[in-house]
C-alpha cells in the first residue's frame, strides 16, 4: 500500500490556538511521545519568533530519536539562517519555507507581484537547501490561489530542490470535492511533482479539515500536516487521530496506510489536554470520552451479541485502558510499576517514586484506585517533572484551610514552600479561592491575575480526581500562564493548578 506521511504541527501551529502554549519542558515531553507516536515529521516550531522559540526547536531537534524535525521559516535569509542553526543536530533535520501564494495575500499581506514571488521562490528554496537536504515548500493560502499560478510556484521550488510541496487550506474555505481536484491539477501540471512528497494542510474553519485531508489522500497526496486533538489556530487543524484512524479503518478505500502507533494515540491525546489544560470534548471522535460507550438498549444488546455491530474500531487499538479496579491503598511499589507497564508506560526509578508516593496519598483518599485515576497520575506527574526542573525556585503547596459558608467571611490559611523558605499567609476575599489566591500573590510579592478557572472530574466515582485548570496573567508583561492540579480535594487541586501558573511565570523569568 501507498505510505502516507504524518507531519505532525501540534508544537507549531496547535500551540498557537489561543489558550495551548507550553513551555520549554513541556514540548520536550510531548515531542517525545510524538515520536513513539510513530509521526514521520515534527514541526518543532517557528525558529525564528522568538529566543524562546529557537531554544525550543533546539532542544526538540537533540531530544527526538526518530522523527525527521522541522523548523518553519518565511522566505527570507534570516528567518533560513535561524531555522537551520535550530534543527542542525537534528538526525533527520528539515526547514520549511513558506510564502503566500494567492492575489489577496501577495497584494495586502506581501505587496509583491507573481514574478517577485516566483524569483523568491526560486532564491530562497535554494538558498535553504544549501543549508539542508530537505526542504519543504508550502504556498500559503494554496487553495485560494490562481491554479496555474500555483503550479508555476510548485515547480519553481521542486527545481530549486525542494522534496517536499505543501498545499494548505489556509483559511479553511475549501470543500473536499476541491481539495481532491486541486492535488489532480497539481500532479498533472507540476513540473517534477513524481519525484516529490505532495503535502496538505487544511484547517477547521468550516468543520470540513479532516475530510479535506482525506480527499487529498484519496486523489494521491503522501503527506498529511496535522496536530493531536486538532488544536490549532482558530477552529484548528485536521485531527491527527482522526486522519490515521480513518486511513487505518478504511484502507480499503484509501488503498494506504501511515507509520502511526495507534496504541499511543489515546496516551498522545491525554498528555496533550493535561499540558494545556484544554479539556477533550466527550463526543470527541476516536478519543473522546462517549468514542466507545453505548447506553441506547439496542445498541448494548447488539453490542453483548457482537461487538462489531456498533463499533468499527477496538478501544484496544488507540490504547485506551482497562477501567477495571485493580489497586489499593495495600499494594506495593512493584504492583504499581506491573500495572503501568501493561498500561503501556515505560517510569524510570527515580519517577516511579514519585508517581509511588503520589499514589499511597490517593489511596488514602479512595478505597480502590482504577486505571483512570493511575493514568490521571502519571500524566500529571510528566508535566510536574519537567516543570520542576527549571532554574527557578519552584512553589509547592505544605497545606491549607478555608472558612466559607453563607453571611460570614470567606477566609483561607495557605502554606507554602518555595526552595528553603517556608511562607504562610491568611486573606478574605469574595470566596475560599479568591482569599486563597490574594494570599499566595501577597506571600510572593507579585500580581497574577486571574483571568480563566475550571474544574472537573478526570475519573470516575464519588471520590473522583478532580483538575482544576487556571489561567493567570502577568500584570508586569500581560503574559498568559496556564497551570493545572489535581487531587481529590477541589480546594487543594486549585491551590495546585494556581502555583502550577506561578511556576511557569517564574520559570519564563517573571
Amino acid at each position: 500500500m501507498r505510505k502516507v506521511k504524518i507531519f505532525d504541527t501540534t508544537l507549531r501551529d496547535g500551540e498557537q490556538s489561543p489558550g495551548c502554549s507550553m513551555n520549554l519542558s513541556e514540548k520536550i515531553v510531548m515531542a517525545r511521545q510524538l515520536d513513539k507516536l510513530g509521526v514521520d515529521i515534527i514541526e518543532a516550531g517557528f525558529a525564528i519568533a522568538s529566543p524562546m522559540d529557537f531554544k525550543s526547536v533546539q532542544a526538540i531537534a537533540a531530544a527526538a530519536s526518530n522523527c525527521v524535525i522541522a523548523s518553519l521559516a518565511r522566505c527570507n535569509k534570516g528567518d533560513i539562517d535561524t531555522a537551520w542553526e535550530a534543527v542542525k543536530e537534528a538526525k533527520k533535520p528539515r526547514i520549511h519555507v513558506f510564502i503566500a501564494t494567492s492575489d489577496v495575500h501577495m497584494q495586502y499581506k506581501l505587496r509583491m507581484n507573481r514574478e517577485q514571488v516566483l524569483q523568491t521562490i526560486t532564491e530562497m528554496v535554494g538558498y535553504a537547501k544549501s543549508k539542508c537536504e530537505d526542504i519543504e515548500f508550502s504556498a500559503e493560502d494554496a487553495s485560494r490561489s490562481d491554479r496555474e499560478f500555483l503550479a508555476k510556484a510548485f515547480s519553481n521550488a521542486i527545481a530549486a530542490g525542494a522534496k517536499t510541496i505543501n498545499v494548505p487550506d489556509t483559511v479553511g474555505y475549501s470543500t473536499p470535492q476541491e481539495m481532491s481536484e486541486l492535488i489532480s491539477y497539481l500532479r498533472e501540471n507540476v513540473e517534477g511533482i513524481d519525484s516529490v512528497d505532495i503535502s496538505v494542510h487544511c484547517h477547521n474553519d468550516l468543520g470540513m479539515g479532516v475530510a479535506n485531508s482525506l480527499a487529498c489522500v484519496k486523489a494521491g497526496a503522501t503527506q498529511v500536516e496535522c496536530t493531536v486533538n486538532g488544536i490549532g489556530e482558530r477552529a484548528g487543524n485536521a485531527s491527527l487521530e482522526e486522519i490515521a484512524m480513518a486511513i487505518r479503518t478504511r484502507r480499503d478505500f484509501y488503498d494506504a496506510e501511515t507509520n502511526i502507533n495507534t496504541r499511543e494515540i489515546y496516551k498522545s491525546s491525554r498528555l496533550l489536554s493535561n499540558i494545556t489544560g484544554v479539556p477533550i470534548a466527550p463526543t470527541k471522535p476516536i478519543v473522546g470520552a462517549n468514542a466507545f460507550a453505548h447506553e441506547a438498549g439496542i445498541h448494548q444488546h447488539g453490542m453483548i451479541t457482537n461487538a462489531q455491530t456498533y463499533e468499527i474500531m477496538n478501544p484496544d487499538e488507540i490504547g485506551v485502558p482497562h477501567r477495571a479496579l485493580v489497586l489499593g491503598k495495600h499494594s506495593g511499589k512493584h504492583a504499581l510499576r506491573e500495572r503501568l507497564e501493561s498500561m503501556g508506560y515505560e517510569i524510570p526509578d527515580e519517577e516511579l517514586e514519585d508517581i509511588f508516593t503520589r499514589f499511597k496519598k490517593l489511596a488514602d483518599q479512595k478505597k480502590t484506585i482504577t486505571s483512570s485515576d493511575l493514568e490521571t497520575l502519571t500524566l500529571y506527574r510528566s508535566k510536574v517533572t519537567k516543570t520542576e526542573e527549571s532554574h527557578a525556585p519552584s512553589c509547592q503547596l505544605v497545606s491549607h484551610s478555608i472558612t466559607s459558608g453563607s453571611n460570614i467571611p470567606k477566609i483561607s490559611y495557605v502554606k507554602i514552600k518555595r526552595a528553603d523558605n517556608v511562607m504562610e499567609g491568611v486573606e478574605s476575599g469574595a470566596g475560599p479561592l479568591d482569599a486563597a489566591f490574594k494570599a499566595i500573590n501577597k506571600m510572593l510579592g507579585i500580581e497574577a491575575r486571574l483571568e480563566d478557572f475550571s474544574i472537573r472530574a478526570v475519573t470516575e466515582g464519588e471520590d473522583s480526581i478532580g483538575e482544576a485548570v487556571v489561567k493567570i496573567s502577568s500584570a508586569a508583561s500581560g503574559e498568559m500562564y496556564t497551570g493545572s492540579g489535581i487531587s481529590t480535594d477541589i480546594v487543594e487541586a486549585s491551590l495546585q493548578a494556581y502555583l502550577s501558573g506561578i511556576n511557569k511565570m517564574f520559570e519564563a523569568g517573571e
